[in-house]
């Protein structure tokens, strides 16, 4: 019955997890996260139906989704979850997975929900083969958000601890780069052998995780742990697995880690060490930075038209006979986009490449009317017009549909001078997103050349102003 109490309350942290999760499903990787914690709870269900018997259940992956979700909904500005990041190690390409990507991708988060203690000794070599020392897990983060810079600034790294970390892991973490959260608990050198309370402990690969306080062992936290504890025989393993009591960052991680497990911790252990959780304190999240300025702007081909378009400028009361640029003229009247691009834009140097320019001027000759032609050339002797020079990581993209040279040329060329391309050009932002190369954009809705089209569009009836009604 214990363990059918244990399962009982495991799934309904499951169960409001996922709900918790699916309110975030406006971040890209929401899906995702959904998906593990609908893995989750599939499988408590499946042993729970079982009704298994004394064993002791622990399922780490919800630990660890658990702080993933308390990041997501802790943290301002989140645009991605669970987002896998190529880099390289060793002359080796690497991947690993930040859990919460927040401040419009400034911000790349570790969630940890693994306890202080277990945390500690892992760092003083006391883990199980394969445990990766967290310390050597940030130094990954830090190689990673190195060469993923966003508006050309590496992305700040957060470790924020939901079960605490020991104050010389974190003063360690902080020495490196890493910002920390989460409660910091002291420690102080232990005298004479360990316990034999520890060594058991530290023997379970999955079993219960008792963190080491003040003079003794830290007892189970509830009367179902407790009762969990205890030994008992295994039920079919085709029906009961034992879960790792790991917090890995996801399955695209697992095979580097094992590579790597035995770099992250010194040959000799370090000398043993307690936590003592009385004297410990917090350290709340950190706030929001203010994202780095660029002075210098790229203008990709669908901003140039955009600017000198006559729909932004006084031409979108038309029904034109093309639907997408009826739909056009109809979200101008929504939404006015030039005066968004123009705030963007005020104060900053222009540039373009010579691609750009080149195919901005050709389907100008082709659609454009003469108060368009008129604003595109005084917009051109705002512009610096520089030779097409794409960065490296722009020409390792692999070609597509979506990921044409010119693209390449352009947002390359904006790349090696660090600016910030303005573009309504969504299509190529994901699919060079999707390769592991994220730009630094401003994005803005398209706006086609309209004036040669006007003489044969209709006037939108402009609606009657309301009648005040008679009190």
């Amino acid at each position: 019955m214990a363990t059918q109490a244990v399962l009982s309350e495991r799934v309904g942290v499951a169960e409001d997890l996922l709900r918790r999760a699916e309110r975030l499903s406006g971040a890209e990787g929401g899906a995702k996260l959904c998906g593990k914690l609908r893995s989750e709870l599939k499988f408590l269900r499946r042993i729970q139906s079982a009704h298994v018997r004394g064993a002791h259940v622990h399922s780490s992956n919800l630990t660890h989704l658990s702080a993933v979700v308390q990041s997501a909904e802790s943290l301002q500005n989140v645009v991605a979850l669970l987002r896998v990041y190529n880099y390289t190690k060793e002359e080796k390409k690497r991947s690993l997975t930040v859990d919460v990507v927040a401040d419009g991708g400034l911000l790349w988060v570790k969630a940890v929900g693994r306890k202080a203690e277990a945390l500690h000794a892992v760092w003083q070599g006391r883990g199980q083969f394969g445990d990766r020392s967290v310390i050597g897990q940030a130094g990954e983060f830090l190689l990673a958000a190195e060469e993923h810079p966003l508006h050309y600034a590496r992305p700040r790294v957060l470790f924020a601890f939901y079960n605490g970390v020991s104050v010389p892991m974190a003063t360690e973490l902080e020495r490196m780069g890493v910002e920390v959260s989460g409660e910091l608990i002291p420690t102080a050198t232990m005298q004479g052998e360990e316990p034999e309370e520890e060594e058991e402990e530290e023997s379970e690969a999955g079993g219960r995780e008792q963190g080491i306080v003040g003079n003794g062992v830290h007892p189970p936290h509830s009367e179902q742990e407790q009762a969990a504890a205890a030994p008992s025989q295994r039920p079919p393993e085709e029906l009961l697995q034992f879960y790792r009591d790991s917090d890995q960052d996801s399955d695209q991680d697992s095979h580097d880690s094992a590579l790597d497990s035995d770099s992250d911790s010194d040959s000799a252990p370090r000398p043993l060490t307690l936590l003592d959780r009385s004297l410990s304190c917090p350290r709340p999240l950190p706030a929001p930075a203010p994202p780095p300025s660029c002075a210098l702007v790229n203008l990709d081909v669908s901003t140039l038209l955009s600017l000198v378009s006559s729909l932004t400028h006084g031409g979108c009361g038309l029904a034109f006979r093309e639907a997408v640029l009826t739909e056009q003229a109809a979200d101008e009247r929504r939404a006015p986009v030039l005066p968004q691009m123009e705030r963007f834009m005020a104060g900053k140097e222009l540039m373009a490449c010579a691609a750009a320019v080149t195919d901005f001027q050709e389907i100008l000759r082709t659609l454009g009317g003469a108060k368009e032609k008129e604003r595109a050339q005084a917009l051109l002797r705002r512009v610096a017009v520089v030779t097409d020079q794409p960065s490296p990581r722009s020409l390792a993209l692999t070609p597509s549909a979506a990921v044409s040279p010119r693209s390449i040329a352009i947002f390359g060329t904006g790349d090696a001078h660090h600016a910030v391309t303005m573009t309504a050009n969504r299509k190529f932002v994901r699919a060079a997103a999707n390769q592991g190369v994220h730009y630094s954009v401003f994005l803005h809705e398209p706006r086609a050349l309209t004036e040669g089209k006007e003489w044969r569009a209709t006037p939108i009836a402009t609606p009657p102003e309301p009648t005040a009604t008679p009190t």
